[in-house]
């Protein structure tokens, strides 16, 4: 009774303060009904307000906070019937950078419950493990390191990762989800079995391959256009214990990229033959070889650019950071194992850093480097950053265009570089001279040479549906889901080549007296980053893409746009949802978010 009269109160001061156009009736029966909650408290409006980028501002008509997924089909179906109108979107942990999760013309549901939030009076479950099953169903505001410490219980943990933990689950399967691990296992996006969305109708449905697979594929990557995702079914795999981490510099970026591209070719290899991890990063700062991602370089034993080479090659250096994973049982040949897998690599003789520590610790890193920059108040500042997939072919071009050249010899914080495979199958030697086709349902006609073959049935792996090999002899090869990591039928757009990286740059801006580190200056450096790549044709795509008008996110989906729009149509007709990333404006109004 006391929650309801909280919703009821809420709606009141809604209807005094900002002189709220809905029906009132429409909220009331969504703060009465369920064990959501409806608040417009000061300090959880202001919350819902701001995000981790920190340069745009929206403030919510009120914050959801739900008890169920019931409680926020509730909502948005208000939402959808209303004659008046609101839209509503999906916040997480607030990491998004230029206010994706914001709305000022309706209601923010807060999905995560963390320091500064909460959610209503019947929370949802936490992670549920079925270790057999080798899954864990979660909430889809559950952050990944409560997934992670859920999972380790039963010794297992999921595969693929991003490098911060503190992100909700919806989040960033709203995205792709990506780290070192994507080339062995493929985004987050393709370590999902099922999920439980709200559309913007206000339907909650399940979805999956087998059940509603147009909506599966459409909500994975999908920036939160089709749906609100309030669960979802994650795949397993056993935990390690222990993790050795290794960095390496080169001075040459192309040897650096060979590298690079080579380690991510042995993903079909034996454990021992392999890394579980492979990232890098690009240092342009004099001095101290570091970031606020971890404190590997110990402070006691500086390394400077200058002693490795770096002063002929415009004063960059380049990292490569890898992993191997391990147990007590094996501990005793991962010195071999890492030793063999370095003697391949180009990398500066002497520049070997290592050091050994729990799994757990090493992908919880980055939060040990945000409580150091939280205590020295460098947390909680404008973070403009700029992601981007760029193409293999044009990787060189990047490097001499923006690392060496536009950068200069100054950033405010780390630049990411590390490559991923859109195809596995396309560094194997096993199908070669195979035809490839794509077959969408597992009754589709193919066009071979010699007239159009019926694909029907199921494979003893499963039902048909993705890539196909034929060979010369029309003999049928079934190439299975985990050799496709980027689904093409998501949402998530990369760029048109089988290898690509990603470039990162994770910087943020102080104001400490230096030009080069405020939020001008970082600002005005990504636009002429992003103006170097359209006009030199590098072909790339944004990750976490920010764009302000519709033309821009038409050239973004390029020809995933017609799929992409009658998406929306098809489950988000109104525009009620997700509407800060601003790609459809709400049907019932002609306003845009305010900056």
């Amino acid at each position: 009774m006391a929650t309801k009269l909280v919703s009821l109160f809420a709606i009141c001061r809604l209807i005094m303060t900002v002189g709220l156009t809905l029906d009132p009736a429409e909220l009331l029966r969504v703060g009465m009904d369920g064990q959501g909650q409806l608040s417009v408290d000061a300090s959880e409006v202001e919350t819902a307000s701001v995000d981790f980028g920190g340069m745009k501002r929206a403030k919510p008509l009120a914050v959801y906070l739900p008890g169920s997924a019931e409680d926020i089909a509730r909502l948005v179906q208000a939402a959808y019937e209303s004659a008046h109108g609101f839209t509503v979107s999906a916040r997480g942990h607030g990491h998004s950078i230029n206010g994706q999760a914001q709305t000022s013309n309706g209601v923010v549901v807060q999905m995560s419950s963390s320091e500064g939030t909460r959610l209503g009076s019947g929370k949802p479950a936490g992670p549920r493990v079925y270790d057999k099953l080798m899954y864990v169903d979660v909430w889809g505001g559950e952050l990944w390191i409560d997934v992670l410490k859920s999972t380790l219980k039963h010794g297992l943990a999921p595969k693929s990762w991003t490098d911060y933990l503190y992100l909700s689950v919806g989040g960033t399967l709203s995205n792709a989800g990506i780290s070192g691990q994507a080339f062995n296992h493929g985004p987050q996006i393709s370590n999902v079995h099922e999920l439980d969305v709200v559309t913007g109708k206000g339907e909650l449905r399940t979805c999956s391959e087998r059940q509603n697979p147009e909506l599966f594929h459409a909500v994975l990557g999908g920036l939160g256009q089709f749906g609100i995702i309030t669960s979802a079914r994650i795949a397993l795999e056993p935990a390690p214990q222990r993790v050795r981490w290794i960095r390496v510099l080169y001075s040459n970026f192309s040897a650096f990229t060979h590298d690079q591209e080579y380690l991510i070719s042995l993903h079909g290899q034996a454990a021992a033959l392999k890394f579980d991890y492979v990232e890098g990063f690009v240092i342009v700062d004099e001095g101290l070889i570091n970031n606020w991602r971890s404190s590997f370089f110990s402070p006691h034993n500086p390394v400077k650019i200058s002693s490795l080479g770096a002063d002929g090659n415009g004063g960059v250096l380049y990292c490569l950071e890898i992993t191997k994973n391990y147990d007590d049982s094996n501990a005793d040949t991962i010195d071999q194992e890492v030793e063999d897998l370095l003697k391949k690599l180009n990398y500066i003789p002497a520049s070997v850093f290592t050091t050994d520590l729990p799994y757990v610790d090493f992908l919880d890193r980055v939060h040990k480097a945000e409580l150091k920059l939280r205590s020295k108040g460098l947390w909680d500042v404008p973070h403009p950053w700029l992601n981007l997939f760029v193409p293999k072919s044009r990787i060189s071009d990047f490097d001499e265009g923006v690392f060496k050249g536009i950068l200069g010899n100054k950033t405010s914080g780390p630049i990411l570089i590390y490559p991923m495979n859109k195809n596995k199958m396309a560094h194997s030697h096993l199908l070669k001279d195979q035809i490839f086709v794509t077959v969408k349902a597992k009754s589709d006609g193919i066009d071979g040479p010699r007239g159009k073959i019926l694909v029907s049935g199921d494979h003893p792996t499963g039902p048909i549906d993705g890539m196909v090999a034929l060979c010369p002899l029309l003999q049928r090869t079934v190439i299975p889901k985990e050799h496709m990591p980027w689904d093409e039928r998501s949402s998530t757009v990369t760029p048109d080549e089988d290898v690509f990286y990603l470039v990162a740059l994770l910087r943020s801006a102080l104001e400490n007296g230096e030009e080069t580190q405020t939020l001008e200056y970082l600002s005005n450096q990504n636009h002429q980053i992003l103006r170097f790549c359209d006009e030199a044709g590098i072909g790339i795509k944004q990750y976490l893409p920010h764009y302000t008008t519709q033309k821009e996110w038409m050239d973004h989906f390029g020809e995933k746009w017609s799929k992409f729009y009658t998406r929306k149509m098809d489950f988000d007709p109104r525009h009620i949802l997700a509407t800060g990333q601003r790609i459809f404006k709400p049907s019932f109004n002609h306003q845009t978010d305010s900056s």
